[in-house]
């Protein structure tokens, strides 16, 4: 791992077209509140309960197994975003990443993809809401969802270091929730660890098959969405103090915890679950009541459903610092602009903020599995042009630039766009349509209005240079 900074010479500066100057977010976060942040907004709690069992459904007891070839993956990825995000700063994230480097048209299609991931994440894991608050409510999981989402949109409009406070706490009880649930699942064990190797899932009628790596593949951008968050970094990068150093290490801090905290309990379930059946209906709670006690169960459930509150206030204040970027680098007519660039008296981007959040809870009335594959497509295609922008980190004024450079340059990131297209081809059918589709639209929009407006609109801005 090369974590050193080059020597101090001249920073790449973009070219603002623009009278007005550009907006700037306040540098108030250290890596301590960052990592707090950015690690929330991975949920490892939150992942693990919403997300984990939609695996179990499919893939059984080769669930663990596939997470672990996602994370090997996001490794690749963590390191793409760690050199890109320090080479370029910005609240934009992936957009001003693979923009800046690639070409302003990569950098809107990576836009589209991350507006897509954004929008449709928060509302797929607020719908989890419910499902653990049943042991003191009932719930249905969409209005579950919609309350989540708005509620996390009155925190975000809020100073974003009291946040930082607020979800550190949360998180705490996260990490608390899953220690507790690792712990009763090996003290309950089952089966040997040869079954996380040799996949097998149960049918409704409870009868077991094998399970192979098509069907283990074909979920690889669940498997990848798992541990997605820990690109928040990038979106906090104009808040980081010192981003030079401070991004990079929070994403690798970020992505190896959230690893932890995820693989030791999805094991731990795999091995204690009483059989095959149960495992495969991803009824955590019910396993955790019957490795203990119903009190038990319940405190376990109502500390997933504060982290998926966590999580949602997280997700709000990073997406919106998407929308606040793409108004500041004129994505839009001047009205939007302006509005998505508005700040409160908390310095948060009020209107941005809302635009996120309102619609997310809106979405929570969407179809959960519909949500969630086009997110698995949305994310691998992600990760797929951050990787082809890595290709192009080290070339012209960039190539001397102060940032974090990742080993193995360039074949880690030729790999991993090998990789990535791999997983695109054995997602499934309808979501590549819907994502295809979206995507197609949105690059009309940028055949007729952005690009016949290049010295005006989608001009990528980067703050100002703040080395210590």
């Amino acid at each position: 791992m090369t974590d050193t900074l080059r020597p101090p010479t001249a920073a790449p500066t973009a070219v603002v077209t623009s009278t007005e100057a550009p907006r700037k977010l306040n540098r108030s976060l250290g890596i301590v509140g960052g990592t707090l942040l950015t690690l929330s907004c991975v949920t490892p709690a939150s992942s693990l309960f919403v997300i984990v069992p939609t695996l179990f459904n499919s893939l059984g007891t080769a669930t663990a197994l596939t997470i672990g070839i996602g994370a090997i993956i996001c490794v690749a990825v963590a390191f793409a975003y760690s050199e890109l995000g320090t080479l370029i700063p910005s609240a934009g994230g992936e957009y001003a990443m693979v923009g800046t480097l690639a070409g302003r048209f990569a950098g809107w299609l990576v836009f589209i993809q991350s507006l897509l991931v954004v929008m449709i994440v928060p509302a797929v894991i607020a719908m989890g809401t419910s499902a653990y608050l049943a042991p003191i409510v009932h719930l249905n999981p969409s209005v579950a969802g919609a309350g989540v989402m708005l509620a996390a949109t009155v925190a975000g409009l809020l100073d974003l270091r009291a946040n930082a406070w607020i979800t550190g706490i949360f998180l705490v009880l996260e990490v608390i929730a899953a220690g507790v649930v690792s712990f009763l699942g090996f003290a309950h064990s089952q089966r040997g660890a040869g079954s996380l190797v040799h996949g097998v899932v149960a049918d409704t009628s409870g009868a077991t098959s094998g399970v192979g790596l098509t069907a283990m593949m074909a979920a690889m951008g669940t498997a990848l969405f798992v541990t997605q968050g820990f690109s928040t970094a990038i979106y906090l990068s104009e808040e980081l103090e010192n981003p030079r150093k401070n991004v990079a290490r929070t994403v690798l801090w970020t992505l190896g915890l959230s690893a932890v905290v995820i693989m030791v309990p999805t094991i731990a379930i795999t091995l204690g679950a009483p059989d095959v059946a149960s495992l495969t209906g991803g009824d955590i709670s019910s396993m955790v009541t019957g490795w203990s006690n119903s009190a038990v169960g319940t405190f376990i459930s109502l500390c997933i459903a504060l982290a998926i509150i966590n999580a949602g206030i997280v997700m709000v204040i990073q997406n919106s610092r998407v929308l606040f970027a793409s108004g500041r680098d004129k994505a839009w007519p001047e009205p939007v602009n302006k509005a998505f660039g508005t700040l409160n008296r908390f310095n948060a981007p009020w209107i941005s903020t809302l635009a996120v959040g309102v619609p997310g809870a809106a979405l929570c009335f969407v179809p959960l599995t519909q949500l969630t594959n086009i997110t698995g497509v949305s994310v691998a295609a992600l990760y797929l042009l951050v990787a082809v922008a890595a290709l192009f980190s080290r070339r012209g004024a960039h190539k001397d630039a102060p940032a974090w450079r990742q080993p193995l340059w360039p074949v880690l990131p030729a790999l991993l766009v090998v990789a990535l297209l791999y997983v695109l081809t054995q997602l499934d059918t309808t979501a590549l349509i819907w994502t295809g589709a979206i995507t197609a639209v949105a690059s009309l929009y940028w055949v007729l209005y952005l690009r016949p407006r290049q010295e005006s609109r989608w001009v990528i801005t980067l703050p100002e240079d703040e080395r210590a």
